[in-house]
Parts: C-alpha cells; structure tokens; sequence
C-alpha cells in the first residue's frame, strides 16, 4: 500500500500577518500539522509516501524531511485536482492507495489500521470512512440509498436543507485502488458553487463504474477534525490536553 496526503492548501481562515504560512504548517502544540498526520501514517514506508504540496511549497520542503516523495500542485484548483497531478507519479501502480488530508492531525494508527483492515477483509476497490456527528460539522453528508448503500457524497455548501440534517459525514479518509482511482478522476467535473474538482465526488463515479463503495464507519468522531479555522487549531489542542475525553 501506498499513501497520498494531499498539503497543498493555503489555509485562508487560517492567516494572519503573524502566520503566514501554509495550512500544513501551523503548530498543534509541539509539531506542524503535516508532521502530525506523517507521524500517524509511519507505519507506511516513507518511500510509499506521496505528499502534494502548493501554496509556499518551499516552506514545506525546508521542514520535511526529503525521505519523502513530494508533488507539485501549480493551482489549487481542489482536493480532486491535487488527486490528478500524481498520476505521473503512480502511473505504474496498480494497488490500494491510501488518501489522506494534512491537516486532520489527530487520525490515530489505530483507526487508520482499522479501516485498512476492513478494506482488506472486504476485498474491496474503494472504502470510504464516515463518522456520525451529533454536532453539526462543515464536512460533506453521506447520501445512502433506501437499502442503506452507498449514493454519494455532497460537500455542505451544495447541500439541500434536508441534507444537510444528516449525522453520517464524510470524515475525508479514502482507500481506493489506484489505477481505478485515476480512471474515475478522468470523469471529474467541477460543475459546483466552488468551481473546484472535488475528490469527494470521486467515489460516486466509481459507483457509477460498476464497482461497490464500501463504508467503514469510524466510531471515534473526535478525531476526525479537519482543521480549516483558529477554532479548529484550538479544540484539536484541547482535545489532546485532555486526552479526547
């Protein structure tokens, strides 16, 4: 298996003109972001480690490490776009790949090893994991149909006001064959209030393929913040200050 953490924000609710740094960077307690979310994965070998960088890409590559395998993405033009430009990279590979963003820091081995797991046991080409969230969060809904499987994902800010009353989210963790990754990503429209290429609309074109999504819920909802704003930084702080109770 390899891995591809996509660090090419520039984290807009998160500058300051004393941090003017790319999202990736900013500090949670002792580390960076990015540094937390590489320590989370170490399981994967770093040469099984792809990691796209943009905005201030220099800054990223004066701090980590160059064990690692790093992408360019020129415009962030969306998490689907920074998907795209590896290709060049995994042409070749036929295996699962591990998607993850730099700035969830707080994704445990342990539920990343879970959802592994559930992804080999199922034999499956794509698994996606969700979380139920009482509290509503700016993550995108998981549609399901009436027999409970998967449909798709819409992003909050495309959602109706029934969807967005739904607790199943999308946490931002993917598993997914690569070749058919990229073959799906060739579909990708960025037909959205964003104008952006979503990866999250990646697994309801594999569905399309013909190819079953497989869901791994994940029951610690805790640690799947992403970190977009200062409030963000901040009850990722304390929940490490105390211990995720």
């Amino acid at each position: 298996m390899k891995v591809l953490i996509l660090a090419g924000g520039k984290g807009t609710r998160l500058q300051s003109e004393k941090f003017n740094l790319p999202k990736a960077l900013r500090k949670l307690k002792e580390k960076t972001l990015i540094e937390h979310v590489l320590d989370n994965v170490s399981f994967i070998e770093a040469k099984d480690t792809y990691i796209v960088i943009g905005y201030k890409r220099e800054m990223i590559l004066e701090v980590i490490d160059n064990k690692y395998n790093f992408v360019i993405q020129e415009q962030q033009l969306g998490t689907g776009h920074a998907t795209m430009v590896t290709e060049e990279f995994l042409k070749d590979y036929d295996e699962d790949l591990l998607l993850l963003y730099g700035d969830m820091p707080l994704i445990s081995k342990s539920i990343l090893k879970k959802f592994i797991k559930c992804h080999g046991d199922k034999h499956s080409k794509c698994t996606i994991m969700t979380a139920i969230f009482e509290n509503q969060r700016p993550y995108g809904r998981i549609i399901r149909d009436k027999e409970g499987n998967f449909k798709r994902v819409v992003e909050e800010k495309d959602c109706s006001q029934e969807e967005l009353k739904i607790k199943e989210l999308n946490c931002g963790p993917y598993i997914i064959n690569s070749k058919i990754l990229f073959e799906a990503l060739k579909k990708l429209k960025n037909n959205n209030n964003q104008k952006e290429y979503y990866l999250t609309d990646v697994p309801e074109i594999i569905k399309e393929m013909g190819i079953e999504i497989n869901i791994f819920i994940n029951d610690t909802c805790k640690e799947m913040i992403g970190v977009n704003t200062l409030e963000d930084l901040k009850e990722c702080e304390t929940l490490i200050e105390t211990n995720f109770k």
